[in-house]
C-alpha cells in the first residue's frame, strides 16, 4: 500500500552545495543551495534555483557569476550555517572560518576547503515561480591535488561528499556499483591446462 501527497519536491537526495558570489568592492557571501544540477555536458552548464527573497539573488544577478562549491562531511556543519543565516547580517566566511580563494575565470571567490570549485558565468535566468532558475556555463574547475593519483585520475568519491534528503545531510555510504555495470560482460576465466589424451 501507498499513501498520496500533494504534488511537491521529493525528488532526493540532492547534492548540498555552497554557492559563493560577490558584488565587486562588498564582502563575498555563501548560499547554500540544495536544487543544484547538471543539464549539459557539451557546452558544460548547471543550473542553481534561488528564491528571490534571498540575499544571494541579486548578487547573481547583477554579477552573472558564482562558484558551486562541493560539500564534504568536514563541511556539513558551515553548509547548514550558510543555509540558515543571511548575508545581510553575517559574514559567513568569517563566522565559519572559510578562505575566499581567488578563481581563475570568475571576480567570485573560491572557498579554499571544498575539494571541487566550479566557476560559472550565468547564461540564462528562468522565472518559475517560487524560484528563478540560473542556467550557468561552467568556465573553470579546481580539483584539491590530494584526491589526485600519479596517473592523473580523480578520486573524488574518496572525498567524503554529503547529500542532502529531505531535511536531513548524509555522507555517501556503500558502493553499489560503477556506471554500465549491468551489462557489462564478464572477463573470460584463464583457460585451464589441457588434459593429455590417452589415445
Amino acid at each position: 500500500m501507498k499513501q498520496v501527497f500533494k504534488p511537491g519536491n521529493m525528488l532526493y537526495p540532492l547534492p548540498a552545495v555552497m554557492v559563493s558570489c560577490q558584488r565587486p568592492g562588498e564582502k563575498p557571501n555563501i548560499i547554500t543551495v540544495a536544487w543544484a544540477g547538471t543539464v549539459c555536458s557539451s557546452p558544460a552548464m548547471v543550473s542553481i534555483s534561488v528564491r528571490k527573497e534571498r540575499y544571494s539573488y541579486s548578487i547573481l544577478k547583477e554579477t552573472g557569476e558564482f562558484v558551486i562549491n562541493l560539500v564534504t562531511k568536514e563541511l556539513v556543519f558551515a553548509t547548514d550555517f550558510c543555509g540558515v543565516r543571511s548575508g545581510r547580517d553575517t559574514d559567513k566566511f568569517q563566522a565559519m572560518h572559510l578562505t575566499p580563494e581567488p578563481s581563475l575565470k570568475v571576480k567570485a571567490p573560491s572557498i579554499a576547503e571544498s575539494p571541487v570549485n566550479i566557476e560559472c558565468k550565468v547564461k540564462d535566468i528562468l522565472p518559475l515561480g517560487s524560484h528563478d532558475m540560473f542556467l550557468a556555463e561552467v568556465v573553470s574547475v579546481q580539483v584539491d591535488d590530494k584526491y589526485m593519483d600519479a596517473s592523473g585520475k580523480f578520486h573524488l568519491n574518496s572525498a567524503g561528499l554529503a547529500a542532502y534528503s529531505h531535511g536531513e545531510y548524509f555522507d555517501l555510504g556503500k558502493k553499489l556499483g560503477s556506471f554500465g555495470f549491468s551489462v557489462k560482460k564478464k572477463r573470460p576465466g584463464k583457460p585451464g591446462k589441457r588434459k593429455r589424451s590417452k589415445s
